[in-house]
């Protein structure tokens, strides 16, 4: 089996995080969210995969100079210019090869514990082009509302539709299994969006079905949700991964609660950190005080300082001894 894997977006939601790194090369609890993303696909069955590269494309082929993650052969496809969803499986797609035979589609800044070969069993009983990973939540208006029929067919593609207006509350998780012949609807060298044109056509052909799933998944592209994919991880929703990396340097008077330290950091005495994520090289000072809040790699927060609310310092960033910062992006990144 083969896949196709999207990470060409500029992941604005996770700046400053994402200023030098793409979202997907951001760590979880040691390792990259990419690499959690292929060990599933490569459970699933999957042996081949080619990345659908855009932003900082160099980043991925530096940190796997191989041309392979968890077992899996990669490709990396590097976008002339953005394609939108469907333009850059296009184009991935056949820069890899993967034009004769069935494929799998999927976001590469989605984790889930998605059992990959049954959805594609699944698929070649529908019989039809494309099949769709449905998860429920509790807001579905920041996403593809799908209802379907009895059979599983698809019976409308409702993108980001008002919370009072939504049909339901399943909505599309960001995992595709598609023929080839799909390509076809994604002319070669055009943007198009899989989401908005692609599917509708594929429903109005009565060519798309769906597969509802309730099982672990989160879209980690914003602070709080990349956040809390990393705690679960290490506070057994997930599982109980180790939360502070061996070659730590933390103070007998320091405080960890609920957070994750990552390889190097150092905690400094007197410092609470909780609920939170120190990643790699990142120092936190004496009394300082960082809750629920995410401080890059190599970062410094300055003795005294207070971190809350979501706080997120980027990479390499000092933070001013006995500043207070809530809710904060540091350095400020102006909005989108």
């Amino acid at each position: 089996m083969r896949a196709v894997v999207l990470v060409g977006g500029f992941g604005t939601r996770l700046r400053p995080l994402t200023l030098s790194a793409p979202k997907q090369m951001l760590p979880v609890n040691g390792v990259t969210m990419l690499e959690r993303v292929v060990t599933n696909l490569a459970r699933g069955g999957v042996t081949e995969a080619v990345l659908a590269l855009g932003y900082l494309p160099e980043v991925f082929q530096a940190e796997f100079p191989s041309g392979e993650i968890a077992g899996v052969k990669m490709h990396y496809a590097v976008e002339p210019e953005p394609l939108d969803t469907g333009g850059a499986i296009g184009f991935a797609a056949r820069f890899a090869g993967f034009t004769d035979d069935t494929f799998i589609a999927l976001n590469g800044d989605v984790i889930n514990d998605l059992d990959i070969a049954g959805l594609v069993a699944q698929h070649k009983a529908f019989g039809g082009e494309g099949t769709i990973h449905l998860t429920p939540v509790e807001d579905p208006s920041r996403f593809g509302v799908v209802p379907i029929d009895a059979e599983g067919r698809v019976e409308a593609f409702i993108e980001k539709p008002p919370a009072d207006e939504a049909p339901s509350n399943w909505i599309n998780a960001g995992t595709y299994v598609l023929e080839p012949s799909v390509l076809d609807r994604m002319p070669e060298g055009e943007k198009v969006s899989i989401e908005r044109a692609v599917f509708p056509d594929m429903v109005a052909d009565g060519q798309l079905y769906a597969v509802q799933r309730d099982g672990y998944w989160v879209d980690a592209g914003t602070p709080e949700s990349y956040l809390k994919v990393a705690l679960d991880l290490v506070n057994g929703v997930r599982s109980n991964e180790p939360a502070v990396a061996a070659d730590t340097t933390v103070a007998p008077s320091a405080t960890i609660i609920g957070s994750i330290v990552g390889s190097g950091a150092v905690i400094d005495a007197g410092a609470h950190v909780e609920g939170s994520m120190i990643q790699r090289g990142a120092h936190i000072g004496a009394n300082a005080r960082v809750v629920t809040s995410i401080v890059g790699p190599n970062a410094l927060v300055g003795p005294g300082a207070s971190l809350e609310a979501l706080t997120v310092v980027g990479d390499s960033v000092t933070v001013e001894s006995n500043s207070v910062h809530v809710g904060a992006k540091l350095p400020d990144v102006p909005k989108e």
